[in-house]
């Protein structure tokens, strides 16, 4: 058997799969902020899952992420090369967003005071220009010490190239301070650009304690109730990483959580034919946006938290305070807004009649009557109708408008703000939305998709099978992954075939022992080789997916073309007549795990009135009246199935709204494809 378990903002999500039936079983708990292994322990509970029967459990955190938004990580010092202690102060001197004058820049995660200097210097090749002063290096350990520091990030410099002082100062942090946790930055990045690979290296040691204490809390607790198979943890770059490494690079799992639905959108995407989607999964707390081209996911090899840049390979996704508990409020100039502040699981929307107060995205749809008060998922968490029109009424006569125009006005205002996320992950990035589908999932997504896809022109919209379970369900889909990178700056017009050889040459067998480590032999490996390139004298690069980690001279003139069609996708032009050069080599090893195959669902003839509950009224923003929406029980609907909208597609953790003219069919996999009256 296989589970995997996401935790989320608000709801912990978890799917159990029966290798030898092929049977999947999904099920939904709430998030235990205060402790969230309790929340782990309670989904495998409630799945009835056979923990000595588990083969992988499969695990998607935001404990990280959560760590940085409320500064709750640990206390940590860097260590850095002697005349280098305000890199990561001074960061690039720019700013974002550049023209808003309200803008105040995060506090740092390191005050100055505990930046550490010691007496070495490496050149840019690698060479010792200034021997590691094992005096110097000492006294900044034990002045270290003095400061109850829980955490030490070193960052020499150019140590990208040669990391030989890095090492030699853990030797001495373990001499000096034993039980101190230490990253070192060579570990997690071996590309230049300073202030990057100390920002890195910074929030790796930020979460490292709080997410390893959490990881070996919840590994003992499994193992003690007999599971014996592999934790791996879901990376922010895609794939999965073992317990082993998760605990000395959390940095992987700063957005692990929502990197499960887009693996997961990439797998579907190719068995459905439908391989260009934009992915849309709405939870309880937050809504992230990716895009999957070819049926490949987008990766980054640089991300950003706040203007705190991340430089490891991270899933392109766009993350918006737009989730099913955010809260709407009305601004000083008097106007309706929402999010991206969220109700979370405590005390939740005012309809869950836990205290919570504040009417929400959830207690809007529940108003205008897109929810079923008596079928909220599937019936085990009763919502007050009263409740949640109590506090819309409160903003409705502040704003002077009725109920249900409150109620629809925040409903569309979190359409809008999510249409604009779209814009970000595909417009921005070169892509045109009408050539893509919207995969809509999470409690909210099937919710909003045909609206949101309305707004933009997309002329498709996708619900796959538990939906709101599909972050999880994509965990099950993962590989293994170990990323490795050389900077090696070298022009395309005269490179040395044999030196960019030697790099990979190194890079594969980085990525060979990592496998060999977890456990995967050469049959049960793949690699995949890239290249960061950019014109010569520029700043910014773009990654180019290259033939072999072996460079041929024939290859060159196809990777240059390449580059020129990727630079001008991105930016909007090409320079064909400028030179290329490499800036970064890049190789990602993949461990092979067996893919589980999705059930496919029955047959039907065409008639859906066996699935046909009745109607309900839904509130019309636009017409101010209401308009009957026919509703249907998701489960009594087989593959070939036909819906005209306006009607409504309930299933015990999800609600999809299907509007008038819109004509909803069923595929084999059980995913709802909504064709839009564009």
């Amino acid at each position: 058997m296989r589970i995997s378990v996401d935790i989320g903002g608000t709801f912990t999500d978890v799917i159990v799969l029966d290798e030898e039936t092929g049977s999947l079983r999904l099920e939904k708990v709430e998030t235990t902020p205060q402790n969230p292994a309790d929340g782990v322990l309670a989904a495998f509970a409630k799945a009835e899952a056979e923990i000595d029967k588990i083969d992988y459990f499969v695990h998607g955190t935001t404990l990280g992420i959560n760590a940085l938004l409320t500064r709750t990580g640990a206390r940590v010092a860097i260590v850095t090369t002697k005349g280098f202690r305000d890199v990561y102060l001074l960061a690039r001197t720019s700013r974002e967003p550049m023209y808003d004058f309200k803008y105040r820049k995060p506090e740092s995660l390191v005050p100055r005071y505990l930046t550490f200097e010691v007496n070495e210097r490496m050149d840019y090749q690698g060479n010792v220009l200034t021997p590691f002063d094992k005096v110097s290096a000492a006294e900044v350990a034990r002045r270290i010490r003095e400061q109850d520091i829980e955490s030490v990030a070193v960052c020499l410099l150019h140590s990208y190239a040669n990391p030989k002082h890095e090492l030699a100062m853990e030797e001495v942090l373990s001499q000096e301070c034993p039980g101190v946790s230490v990253t070192l930055s060579h570990n997690l990045s071996r590309e230049y650009r300073e202030y990057e690979r100390t920002s890195t290296t910074v929030i790796d040691a930020y979460v490292k304690p709080i997410t390893r204490s959490y990881l070996e809390k919840l590994d003992g607790e499994l193992r003690s109730e007999g599971f014996a198979g592999r934790f791996l943890m879901t990376r922010s770059g895609g794939g999965a990483m073992t317990l082993e490494v998760a605990k000395e690079q959390p940095v992987h799992l700063v957005l692990s959580g929502p990197a499960g639905g887009v693996i997961g959108g990439a797998h579907l995407s190719k068995l459905i034919g439908h391989e260009n989607l934009i992915t849309l999964d709405m939870g309880g707390t937050s809504l992230d946006a990716s895009l999957v081209a070819n049926g490949q996911v987008t990766v980054e090899n640089e991300q950003y938290f706040q203007t705190l840049p991340i430089s490891i390979p991270t899933i392109d996704i766009h993350t918006i305070g737009a989730g099913g508990g955010s809260i709407a409020w009305i601004s000083e100039g008097g106007h309706l807004q929402v999010g991206p502040k969220s109700a979370g699981a405590v005390p939740g929307p005012a309809c869950y009649d836990k205290g919570g107060e504040d009417a929400t995205f959830t207690d809007a749809a529940l108003t205008i009557g897109y929810l079923d008060p008596d079928n909220f998922l599937g019936g085990e968490i009763k919502i007050d109708a009263t409740l949640a029109e109590q506090a819309i009424s409160k903003l409705a006569k502040s704003l002077e408008m009725s109920l249900n125009e409150a109620a629809s006005g925040i409903v569309r205002i979190s359409e809008a703000k999510i249409a604009g996320a779209v814009r970000v992950i595909s417009i921005e990035r070169g892509y045109h939305p009408k050539e893509f589908s919207i995969l809509a999932f999470g409690g909210g997504g099937p919710f909003v998709g045909a609206s949101v896809a309305h707004e933009l022109s997309i002329p498709r919209v996708i619900v796959p099978p538990g939906p709101a379970n599909f972050s999880a369900l994509g965990m099950l889909m993962v590989d293994i992954v170990h990323d490795f990178a050389q900077t090696h700056v070298v022009g395309l017009e005269d490179v040395d075939i044999k030196t960019v050889n030697e790099v990979f040459a190194d890079l594969l067998l980085s990525c060979e022992e990592a496998l060999a480590r977890d456990g995967f032999d050469q049959k049960h490996s793949a690699f995949l080789p890239s290249a960061e390139m950019r014109y010569q004298g520029q700043e910014h690069t773009v990654n180019i997916p290259l033939p072999g980690h072996k460079f041929e001279p024939g290859q060159v003139s196809g990777i240059v073309e390449d580059f020129n069609t990727a630079h001008e996708r991105q930016y909007g032009h090409s320079m064909l007549e400028d030179p290329v050069e490499i800036v970064t080599l890049r190789l990602r090893g993949l461990g092979l795990l067996p893919r589980p195959d999705l059930p496919k669902i029955g047959n039907g003839s065409g008639d859906v009135k066996g699935a046909r509950k009745g109607s309900r009224p839904v509130y019309q923003y636009d017409s101010g009246e209401h308009l009957s929406y026919s509703v249907y029980d998701r489960g009594q609907l087989l593959s070939g199935n036909r819906i005209e909208g306006p009607a409504i597609v309930e299933e015990p953790s999800s609600t999809t709204v299907i509007h008038g003219g819109d004509v909803m069919t069923v595929g084999e996999y059980g995913e709802l494809v909504v064709q839009l009256s564009l």
